[in-house]
């Protein structure tokens, strides 16, 4: 290692989760090497991070064959634009974080320029397209998994593997405790308090928030005393949110940047799938999950998703722990009946939380972001 040109690694991250996941990787990577340098695709968290960002990955924040489709030209200028990056600025090693598609068509164009490449989070190859393992192994140098069971279909292909713990695990821990939380946000002790998590993109806020702010509307009128906090995620602008707030009877304590204070001061949460699943399940609050896709991209998934499930905690348990509403099965009054049955069934809200403990417990101690930094250190020497 040169002692004169500081070692740099591009990251390309592309969505909330994996803008949070590069930034923790590359704090604990200065804590090794103080001079190595980060540039690449990513938001704020990267930025504040230390990481040169290049290019805004706000941008193209989108899930769903249809949402992709219109973001297509965004998402291919993009691409070509972190491609340049990599033929000549010539980084000494490319971490794609999530993000699968666009980052497998990256990691290939780096393998062929001969630049290292390691993948950070797994494509989901547990439930569909398991022949993805192949393919990726030509297009990366290694595969960080943040699931212990992911490691077998690797091993199986011999690609090259590691575990290294799941990053939430290591993030999600309340500023203050629950009391001095409650007092802060200014909600009562002794009244139940709902959670609304509609999502950190902007097309899951235009289709979930209307339907969790009409279920809460509903839930008011035979709960009077319940009391609703929406963390606010930092991708989502005022705006957006205060468009559908302003249309709703029902009183929200909206609160930024302090997710897992909100999360813990409930007694239940209303939840899009996603990161934010496993992140309510280490906090063991009780949940429902709901979500909605454009229909063409719900009907392909269907057709060609190989799971049961599409919550975390239920596919890291191998069971239905948490209710799922899905497409058609996420109305307001189907995410009302079940919030108000976890809130007034005890032994209902008992067994969840049992389990959700469970998931706690599977996931082990934690580490991620540190286990990245020393094999991303590994791969550069």
């Amino acid at each position: 290692m040169s002692q004169h040109a500081p070692l740099t690694i591009l990251f390309s991250a592309g969505e909330s989760s994996g803008d949070q996941h590069a930034a923790n990787m590359f704090l604990e990577l200065k804590k090794h090497q103080p001079d190595i340098k980060g540039i690449g695709m990513g938001g704020t968290k990267m930025a504040h991070a230390g990481i040169d960002i290049r290019y805004d990955s706000a941008h193209i924040s989108v899930i769903g064959v249809v949402e992709v489709i219109k973001h297509y030209g965004e998402i291919r200028r993009a691409l070509k634009l972190m491609q340049r990056i990599i033929s000549t600025e010539r980084p000494d090693l490319l971490v794609c974080v999530d993000y699968k598609e666009f980052n497998f068509k990256l990691a290939r164009y780096a393998r062929q320029q001969g630049i290292k490449v390691l993948f950070y989070v797994s494509p989901q190859v547990w439930a569909w397209r398991p022949g993805r393992v192949k393919a990726y192994g030509k297009a990366i140098d290694m595969m960080a998994v943040i699931f212990p069971f992911e490691t077998a279909y690797y091993d199986a292909e011999n690609v090259p593997v590691r575990y290294v713990g799941h990053p939430s695990v290591d993030k999600v821990h309340p500023r203050r405790s629950k009391a001095e939380d409650m007092a802060q946000f200014g909600l009562d002790e002794k009244k139940p308090v709902a959670g609304l998590l509609p999502g950190s993109r902007a097309n899951e806020i235009k289709k979930m928030l209307p339907v969790m702010l009409s279920a809460a509307e509903k839930l008011q009128a035979g709960l009077p005393d319940i009391q609703f906090i929406l963390p606010q995620a930092d991708s989502i602008g005022d705006e957006l949110l205060e468009a559908y707030m302003r249309q709703s009877p029902v009183k929200i304590t909206v609160i930024k940047n302090q997710p897992y204070d909100v999360i813990q001061c409930c007694d239940v949460v209303m939840t899009t799938s996603g990161t934010a699943t496993l992140e309510i399940a280490l906090l063991t609050v009780p949940m429902v999950i709901a979500y909605k896709l454009a229909p063409v991209t719900y009907w392909l998934g269907r057709w060609l998703v190989n799971t049961p499930f599409i919550g975390l905690p239920n596919i890291v348990l191998g069971k239905r722990i948490v209710k799922e509403l899905i497409q058609h099965e996420a109305t307001a009054e189907n995410l009302a009946a079940e919030v108000k049955r976890i809130l007034t069934d005890k032994n209902y809200a008992d067994e969840m939380r049992a389990n959700l403990i469970e998931v706690k417990e599977q996931l082990g101690q934690g580490g991620g972001s540190k286990n990245m930094a020393q094999l991303a250190l590994e791969m550069l020497k």
